[in-house]
């Protein structure tokens, strides 16, 4: 009853536009009213601190400054240049650029909405300049970022990976190859529509042109590969590894000559907004998930499932539709706070690798940046462009055919997340 009672009053909260942070923490306090915890409400600041105080979490600000300052220092531009000088000349030739660029650029920031907002800007412009239609420019500038969450340095594969206590190196490495394939299948889906539509066509770049833009864009494609390398090698920690990320980004900037002390300003209260907000949700679902735990809610689950699913996919199948479901009304990193806790002793009893089952849930989650009603990403990238939400979700909804079915392709073959950390970390 407690957990009837602590969900129902969370989505009447949401359903009332009360801010995600304050919601989770009154359906928390009312359910722990109603449970006869009126008199030790201490606890609820207690899970508070239990809950961010983690070392795990520290990677979380230096991941996101690291994105923030490499929009300061201007890396967009040159990111952008070097895709088109790679894949400008193919059929849907911005539209590829736009997917290439978002690949690159998540490397640098592992966010779906720094990538809209960094990037959105210079892609739609040249986009719309070369006679695309604007919606179709947002659309795909939409659907495009959501390969970002799975490359490192990634902040959701980290919340998960904190949430579910699995490595952050296995998480990241597990990230790569799902990423490249729902790349792959937004670039292959461009061809198609390019065979129905007239888009522009773009001449080949010269070979000169090509390793101008790599010299000019390579040296912002090596912050991934910092973290990667720091982490996987032992010498840095995840957070250590973050704030080399940072260093080396001011480095570039310096070199390059774009760093002003009011973009690393505006980067670092940027910054502090967005771990603010993390780490408040993040507190106050400790203590939703202490609450749970009192109630049994997950053995109860574990017990009760298997009843209706016996498969491994079936199960997964279930949990896609419903956290396509959820998506589409909370945020990534809340929707993992609320249910990773419940859904991993189903995952244990089903067999199912943590890791695999972490990219099937972000891969479902993400697709929320890209769905009404909450979709932040539709009224981003409609305000970039100039563009009713309404055009762009008519322009998304047919991208929704090779995501889906690349989001059942990763629950149906787990070795396209775990082939790359298996290899290289061995088993888990």
């Amino acid at each position: 009853m407690t957990a009837v009672a602590l969900f129902a009053g969370f989505i009447v909260l949401i359903a009332l536009s009360v801010p995600i942070t304050m919601a989770i923490g009154l359906a928390v306090l009312g359910a722990l009213v109603m449970a006869g915890f009126s008199d030790t409400l201490w606890i609820i600041p207690m899970k508070v601190l239990e809950g961010v105080d983690n070392p795990a979490l520290l990677a979380i600000p230096f991941f996101v400054m690291a994105g923030n300052l490499m929009n300061a220092v201007g890396m967009t531009d040159r990111i952008f240049n070097l895709a088109n000088a790679l894949v400008g000349h193919f059929r849907a030739g911005l539209a590829q650029v736009n997917v290439l660029a978002s690949v690159m650029f998540a490397g640098g920031t592992g966010a779906a909405v720094a990538d809209i907002a960094g990037l959105g800007t210079v892609e739609i412009k040249a986009m719309r300049k070369r006679g695309y239609k604007a919606s179709f420019a947002a659309a795909i500038t939409t659907v495009s970022a959501i390969v970002a969450p799975f490359i490192p340095p990634s902040v959701p594969l980290v919340v998960y990976a904190f949430l579910s206590n699995t490595s952050v190196a296995r998480m990241f490495l597990a990230g790569i190859v799902p990423a490249l394939v729902v790349a792959g299948s937004l670039m292959l889906f461009n061809r198609f529509l390019a065979t129905r539509h007239d888009f522009p066509h773009q001449d080949r770049a010269s070979l000169r042109d090509i390793w101008g833009h790599v010299a000019n864009g390579i040296a912002a494609l090596a912050a991934p590969g910092i973290i990667m390398v720091g982490i996987l090698t032992g010498t840095t920690t995840a957070a250590e590894a973050g704030i080399l990320a940072c260093a080396y980004t001011l480095l570039l900037g310096a070199i390059y000559r774009t760093l002003k002390w009011s973009m690393i300003w505006h980067a670092i209260t940027e910054t502090m907004m967005i771990t603010s907000v993390i780490m408040i949700i993040i507190g106050f679902a400790n203590g939703m998930g202490w609450l749970l735990a009192i109630e049994q809610v997950p053995q109860q689950l574990a017990g009760g499932v298997p009843a209706l699913v016996d498969s491994p996919f079936a199960f997964l199948c279930l949990v896609i539709v419903s956290v396509l479901l959820i998506g589409c009304f909370i945020d990534g990193v809340t929707a993992k706070l609320l249910l990773v806790p419940i859904l991993l002793p189903l995952v244990d009893a089903f067999g199912i690798d943590r890791v695999h089952f972490g990219i099937v849930m972000q891969m479902s989650l993400i697709l929320g940046l890209a769905t009404p009603p909450l979709g932040i990403g539709l009224y981003i990238v409609s305000k970039i462009a100039e563009v009713p939400v309404e055009d762009v979700v008519r322009s998304v909804l047919p991208f929704f055919i090779p995501l889906t079915l690349v989001l059942l392709l990763l629950a149906a073959a787990p070795s396209i997340s775990l082939w790359l950390p298996n290899l290289i970390m061995g088993p888990g």
